[in-house]
This record gives structure tokens, C-alpha cells and sequence, in this order.
């Protein structure tokens, strides 16, 4: 009986292999970093045919390491940065474009299009969304009208959509030889394309944004058995579980109960909680997304606040201002001073999101003084992280009705114990960091094992999660709003940067 299951973690950044035992914890993992192309401002791209070279290498370095084969693997999971955007030939399995990423900006003028005849929300009852450059639906817009010969193509359904777990699906089970065209539903609420009641395509939807039936994956549920990896070093495995990187990670923290929540810190922060199997409409500025679909079981919903930089101010302090020279070095130098000297950083790069939605904010730096120190400024980009998420909380209990009692995290910035500690005090709850961190592609492997029989059910799942580490506030009510007023008020300079 195969004794484990594997899970590629597509990021941002990375392209990951991780295999778990049946307690969830890690017995061999590889790692590799993949370029971030910037061809414009505001434009962000992958090259996809590198992700997939990537994610192959990864795998055979992590089986190797364990000394491994795929028939030690139950099943394998994907989860994947969501959003970013892939249009490609069925026949050859050659891109039309570089990958238009989450973050990509481009889309602002089609953004500006469609709300000036109905507003940022008119779809939002039927998609759980707002209009905003960070959808998918949208970025394969871009593509049709920009890039010759692709709406052609499409049409006629030689040319393939997907998102990242649609493109390493593909290629995993076959590519231009029967490669399985699929996505899960967790993927597919991200595109804007599809029904929140339904789980399918809107045909209303596709319609208003000219896009072609005939290029889009079939939707399934999160678990489910899609096909058989023919790829080598997996060859003969089943693939049975897809999610978006940030529903895997509720799954991973087991928040399968309506009001658990969790917060993985990532290149973004994302904040999800469970609201049980009916979709609850956002006022507050969160989305309305799935969070999972287990087999024919009905799904299950959730609200998202997500911030789009977070750990990228780290990496843009780092490789841009060259503060530091690894990332790891921040903490210790926003320690070595007692506060932030009155500096604060709205880090709105590509925009504010939840629960703002300004594309047309900019980045700040406010309460500059020849006091300010590269420590200062250092602490100010991680305070800036803790503000942005109890922004999204604040928001989330506006529209819930459910007050935190205790924030889950994940994540690869959850290691940073300053960060964590500051976050307690900003939202003056405790905060939780699991036994195990990579919570996202344990999710993952949680629905494929699900699928393939390796976990029996939930409870299973749950009797796994334990604390690593907890932080509880510590910080006086008076300087928590003090800090959180000039917060608030570095924000709104940052709106209505960019000129219409």
C-alpha cells in the first residue's frame, strides 16, 4: 500500500514538491525559483514552459531525496498561485504568451470599460467579485484582443485557457496526447467567468466579456481523481486533488467549520473563512469565493480579503532598495530599534485591494525625518503587513457577524516571530502558527488523499493540526489606535495616485 502523497505548490515565486505522511507532516520536499518578468510597468509575466521544466525538476529532487518512486505515492495535489492567466496551443502545447500574473496591471483600461456602464460591482451577485485588473477573466480578455491570432484560435477551441493548475494538469496527463482540460472550483470562482450558485460557466458572463466557450476547462470538484499522471518521475500516479493556493491553505489548517478562519503571509496575505455551504454577499469590500468542493459533496463558501503585497516589500527592500541581502535579515533589523520612528508604508504597488479596491492607488512612504534609519523603514514594511490584515478582519467581521477570537497562520513570512507578535497586538487577538507551516500544499494533499482513499474523512484531517507557536497582545489600547489612526491616514494618501 503506497505509504504517502504528494503535492505541487505552483507559487509566485516558486514551484515546489512536498511529500506527506499520513500525520501531514513533511518527509521530503525541493524547491526552485522561477524568473519574474517585468516588461512594463505595472505588467507581470511567467514563462510557462520554465514553471512546468521546474515543477518536473522539483519532483524528481524531492522523490530522490527520499529515495521514493511514484508507487510510494497514494495520490498527488496541486495547488497554485490563482489568477494568473495561460492561453496555449492544444495541438503543440506551446504558449501564445508569457503567463499574465495575478498581480499584472494591464487590464486596467478593460477594468475602466466595464464599470463605466454599471460600476465596480455590477457582476458582483452573480461572481462574487469586483471588477479589478487581478481577475482571470479579464487577463484572457487582454490576450484575445492583443495577441494575433489568439481569439481565432480559441474560438475554434485550438487554442487552451487555464490558470496554473489547468496548464500543469495538462501537461501532467498527457499535454497535446489526451491531456486532461480541467480546473477545480476554487480556481474557476477566480476567473470571474463563473457562476457562485452553479459552480459552471455563466453564459451572462462570457457573453459580456466576448470570451469563447470552446478554450475553457471543465470544472470539477477540489477532490477528484482528474487522470493519470503519464509524466516521468510520477508516471502511473493519479492526480485527485486541485486548489487555489489560499483555499488549500484553509483545508491545510482544517478550518472546515463555518467561522474558522486563517491568514497565510505569502508575497500576498490572504484571509479566508469558512461561511458553510451558501455564499454570503460582501458589503464590507471581501469576496465572495469556494473554498472547496470535496467529491459530490456540496460545496462549501467562503470570504476572502486578500492584499497583494505583503512579503513582496520584503523582497522589493531587498532587491530593489538593497537594505538587506537575504530576507531573513529584516527582522533583526527592524529589531534593532524600539518602533518605526513615525514611518509608515502603504505598499499599494499594484493597487490596493481588500477592502479598498483602488487600482489607481500608489505606493507611500509617509512621516519621513532625517530620523529615519533603514531600520525604521525596515520595521515599517513589516508593521505594514499587520495593518493590511486587520483591515481585511475588521471588514470580515463587518460581514460575518463573527468576531476573531484566534487568527490561524500560515505561510512563509509566519517564521518572522516579530511580525507575529505585532500582529497579535494590532489585532488584539492570539495568533497561531501550526506544527506544520506549508499548510498549502498539505491542503492539497488532503484532497487528493481524500479522493484516493488515503484519509478517510475530515476527522481524520482534523486530528492532525496541532500549535507550533502562539502569540498573544501585548500592546496598551492607547498605542494600538494610535497606530492604527496614522495607518489609516498614510492610506488615504496613497488613493487616486494614477490619472484616469
Amino acid at each position: 500500500m503506497p505509504r504517502y502523497v504528494g503535492a505541487i505548490d505552483q507559487g509566485t515565486t516558486s514551484s515546489r514538491f512536498i511529500v506527506f505522511d499520513a500525520q501531514g507532516d513533511i518527509v521530503a520536499m525541493a524547491k526552485k525559483e522561477h524568473r519574474q518578468i517585468y516588461p512594463k510597468p505595472g505588467w507581470v509575466e511567467h514563462d510557462p514552459l520554465e514553471i512546468i521544466a521546474n515543477t518536473n525538476e522539483v519532483i524528481g529532487a524531492a522523490l530522490a531525496r527520499a529515495n521514493l518512486t511514484a508507487a510510494d505515492l497514494a495520490a498527488v495535489g496541486i495547488t497554485n498561485q490563482r489568477e494568473t492567466t495561460l492561453l496555449w496551443n492544444r495541438h503543440t502545447g506551446q504558449p501564445l504568451c508569457n503567463a499574465l500574473v495575478w498581480m499584472d496591471t494591464r487590464t486596467d483600461e478593460l477594468v475602466h470599460r466595464f464599470t463605466s456602464s454599471g460600476g465596480q460591482d455590477r457582476f458582483r451577485d452573480r461572481t462574487g467579485l469586483p471588477l479589478s485588473t487581478y481577475f482571470s477573466g479579464l487577463k484572457l480578455l487582454w490576450i484575445l484582443e492583443n495577441i494575433p491570432g489568439a481569439r481565432a484560435l480559441a474560438a475554434r477551441g485550438d487554442a487552451l485557457f487555464g490558470t496554473v493548475d489547468t496548464w500543469l494538469t495538462w501537461n501532467l496527463t498527457g499535454g497535446p496526447q489526451g491531456g486532461a482540460h480541467v480546473t477545480d472550483v476554487t480556481n474557476a470562482s477566480r476567473t470571474m467567468l463563473m457562476n457562485l450558485a452553479s459552480c459552471q460557466w455563466d453564459a451572462d458572463m462570457l457573453a459580456q466579456f466576448n470570451i469563447p466557450p470552446a478554450c475553457l476547462p471543465a470544472i470539477k470538484p477540489s477532490s477528484s481523481i482528474y487522470g493519470e499522471i503519464r509524466t516521468v518521475p510520477l508516471g502511473g500516479t493519479v492526480l485527485a486533488g486541485i486548489l487555489g493556493d489560499q483555499q488549500a491553505a484553509l483545508v491545510g489548517q482544517t478550518c472546515f467549520s463555518p467561522g474558522e478562519a486563517k491568514n497565510t503571509y505569502g508575497t500576498g496575505s490572504f484571509m479566508l473563512m469558512n461561511t458553510g455551504t451558501a455564499p454570503v454577499p460582501s458589503k464590507a469590500g471581501l469576496l465572495t469565493t469556494l473554498a472547496y468542493q470535496f467529491a459530490d459533496a456540496p460545496p462549501h463558501y467562503a470570504l476572502e480579503g486578500a492584499i497583494a503585497i505583503t512579503g513582496a516589500l520584503v523582497q522589493w527592500l531587498r532587491d530593489n532598495l538593497k537594505l538587506f541581502g537575504a530576507a531573513s535579515e529584516i527582522e533583526p533589523l527592524a529589531a534593532s530599534v524600539a518602533d518605526n520612528g513615525g514611518v509608515y508604508i502603504v505598499p499599494a504597488f499594484s493597487g490596493l485591494y481588500a477592502p479598498y479596491w483602488k487600482d489607481n492607488a500608489r505606493g507611500v512612504i509617509a512621516g519621513l525625518t532625517r530620523y529615519a534609519t533603514s531600520a525604521h523603514v525596515s520595521r515599517a514594511a513589516l508593521e505594514a503587513t499587520a495593518y493590511q490584515v486587520r483591515d481585511v478582519v475588521e471588514a470580515m467581521e463587518t460581514d460575518s457577524g463573527i468576531k476573531l477570537t484566534v487568527l490561524k497562520t500560515d505561510g512563509g513570512m509566519v517564521a518572522n516571530e516579530l511580525l507575529m507578535q505585532f500582529q497579535a497586538d494590532m489585532l488584539d487577538v492570539a495568533v497561531v502558527r501550526p506544527h506544520v507551516a506549508e499548510t498549502t500544499a498539505l491542503g492539497a494533499a488532503y484532497a487528493a488523499g481524500l479522493a484516493a482513499g488515503y484519509w478517510r474523512g475530515i476527522e481524520d484531517l482534523r486530528a492532525n493540526w496541532r500549535a507550533a507557536a502562539r502569540w498573544e497582545p501585548d500592546m496598551p489600547a492607547d498605542a494600538r489606535a494610535k497606530h492604527y489612526r496614522m495607518w489609516k491616514k498614510a492610506v488615504q494618501r496613497s488613493f487616486d495616485w494614477i490619472d484616469d
